[in-house]
């Protein structure tokens, strides 16, 4: 992996001829990340919600984190985690129980009654009483303050491995084969997607969103049909969110090709593939 500096919180991209024709460069939240087209390495990037008052803490985790290669987003309460969560649904939360407006453990009853995305709890020192609340309420984990970076991360990976087959079994549901699509080539086995034999980085849900869309080229899917797609029994979501991971995909596959424009709006109804290449 290449360091490199960057705006934060944007995403770029950046070709070579140092490199072999199937190599490519990434730049992905200040890192940049040698992506293989071979390989799709890089195509999937998990988000982990952290929710905590002390904006050290949410400093420091998100360094740690961000240099693992996930996609973060922080929260300082309950509240606006839960608010967050409709647009940005994550893949994991780590979550703090004592904060203020919104504790720790309300936010999971709430969390808990409509999803069972991965949730680790961060815990005062020596204080069992927190740990037994937070494994009786739902919590997938926990770890107590102060805490080793590396051991959290280890958590982390950890428990989106328990969480990835969810994923897989929903694409291998779609259809486990190879989808080709003119350009488009989509391996949902190994979560990797190419566009004119170049990867292209998308996140799980952006990448079953696509597949949904492309395994049936010019039938209409409704926002509501494609977040049963990507976000399965996930009900933390507005249906306006597919708007917001439509934009973004175009935004990805025209870095790669600015005439791309397979993927249409159909005002009123939702979104399809293009049938044909250009027409």
């Amino acid at each position: 992996m290449i360091e490199a500096a960057a705006s934060p919180g944007r995403e770029s991209s950046v070709k070579s001829s140092h490199f072999r024709p199937y190599l490519c460069i990434q730049m992905f939240r200040g890192r940049v990340v040698v992506a293989a087209a071979d390989a799709c390495r890089e195509a999937a990037v998990p988000t982990i919600a952290l929710v905590d008052d002390d904006r050290n803490i949410l400093t420091s985790l998100s360094i740690a984190l961000e240099a693992e290669g996930y996609q973060i987003n922080t929260y300082i309460d309950g509240f606006a985690a839960l608010t967050g969560f409709r647009t940005e649904p994550p893949d994991l939360v780590i979550l703090d129980i004592k904060m203020p407006r919104m504790d720790g453990v309300e936010t999971l009853r709430r969390l808990r009654q409509k999803s069972d995305l991965p949730v680790i709890f961060l815990t005062s020192r020596d204080d069992e009483m927190d740990e037994l609340i937070s494994l009786k309420m739902g919590a997938d984990d926990y770890i107590r303050k102060p805490f080793s970076p590396r051991l959290l991360l280890e958590r982390v990976k950890v428990l989106l491995r328990r969480a990835l087959p969810k994923d897989r079994a929903a694409a291998r549901e779609a259809g486990s084969k190879v989808l080709e699509r003119g350009e488009l080539r989509m391996d949902p086995e190994r979560h990797c997607c190419t566009w004119k034999n170049e990867p292209v980085m998308l996140t799980r849900k952006e990448f079953l969103m696509l597949q949904a869309l492309a395994s049936r080229p010019g039938v209409v899917k409704s926002r509501s049909a494609l977040m049963g797609a990507a976000y399965d029994d996930e009900v933390y979501a507005d249906e306006r969110t597919i708007d917001s991971h439509v934009k973004r995909l175009r935004r990805k596959f025209k870095a790669r090709d600015l005439e791309f424009d397979m993927v249409e709006s159909v005002y009123g109804i939702g979104y399809r593939f293009k049938d044909r290449p250009h027409g």
